[in-house]
């Protein structure tokens, strides 16, 4: 019995249609993201980058064109291309290579100002509806949100009503933290002792991925949460089922949210201890301190 011998050439057509398989898996798992915008917000940092793009485009494209126009031109061969050693300068190629940098660099420029402005985090959405009152806490290592105008809290699940602005009002409660949901738009820092603002809204209903954009230790890669946009009679009926069960929210049960967890699954705190929120902004210190002298011993 003799063993065949398979020629490595015709193994390399089934190593490419496997790779080319495995990269269309990987590609069919990819979640939508800021170029899928949901929301006012995330269209306008869209607009942003595409407008950005083209601009940049603007350079890139021509002096590739012309590095292989160049090459191709003064090659060897060509007997038509001049030698001019003591070429020293051209006003008008001067004026080119200078003039179209200079015009990229004003429109990037007059877009991030545009941009800063109209959609600078803590400025108020436009629209003739109330917004819904967030505020939102970075523990080790999952989030909290609480809704003081509807006196509920949940731990790892965002709710918000569709074509509502929400208001946020952010802080952390440990070391420094990031806050995004990608397709409604704009990170931004949760610091302890601190408050940042955004303001975001949901134009259509659906689960949108949130996420903590900023290392923040072990359990980083768990803490996500899903961001639910749903119409507002569910989002009254959401409250009102957060109200009708689960623990309470005060100072001693915030305590407990201060120990380290990972991949928490979410539940709903049916009340909540009136200017938790700010208490936990005025007493970050005290509590990171509590956590690390109790929480760790336990």
């Amino acid at each position: 019995m003799t063993d065949r011998f398979i020629p490595a050439s015709s193994t390399r057509p089934r190593l490419r249609a496997l790779a080319t398989a495995a990269a269309c898996a990987l590609l069919t798992a990819c979640e939508p993201g800021v170029l899928s915008p949901a929301g006012p917000v995330a269209a306008g940092e869209r607009t942003i980058l595409l407008n950005s793009l083209g601009i940049m485009l603007a350079i890139v494209v021509p002096t590739i064109m012309l590095t292989l126009s160049f090459a191709w031109w003064f090659r060897a061969g060509n007997a038509k291309a001049k030698y001019r050693p003591d070429w020293t300068y051209s006003g008008r190629l001067e004026l080119l290579v200078w003039s179209i940098p200079t015009l990229v660099v004003i429109f990037l420029a007059g877009i991030a100002w545009i941009g800063s402005h109209d959609l600078d985090p803590p400025k108020p959405l436009a629209s003739k509806v109330r917004p819904v009152r967030v505020e939102v806490v970075a523990l080790d290592w999952k989030w909290l949100f609480i809704y003081p105008d509807q006196g509920v809290a949940s731990i790892n699940r965002l709710v918000i009503p569709v074509g509502t602005p929400v208001s946020f009002r952010i802080t952390s409660a440990t070391v420094m933290n990031s806050f995004f949901v990608p397709r409604l738009g704009s990170q931004i820092y949760a610091m302890s002792g601190m408050t940042t603002r955004l303001n975001l809204m949901a134009d259509k209903p659906g689960r949108y991925r949130g996420l903590s954009a900023h290392y923040s230790g072990k359990g980083f890669p768990g803490m996500a949460f899903p961001a639910d946009a749903v119409s507002p009679a569910q989002f009254a009926g959401w409250v009102a089922g957060a109200k009708a069960g689960g623990p309470v929210l005060d100072a001693r049960g915030y305590l407990k949210l201060l120990d380290e967890s990972e991949n928490v699954k979410p539940y709903t705190y049916r009340t909540v201890a009136p200017g938790l929120f700010d208490e936990v902004v005025r007493q970050s210190g005290t509590l990171s301190a509590h956590k690390a002298v109790g929480g760790r011993e336990q």
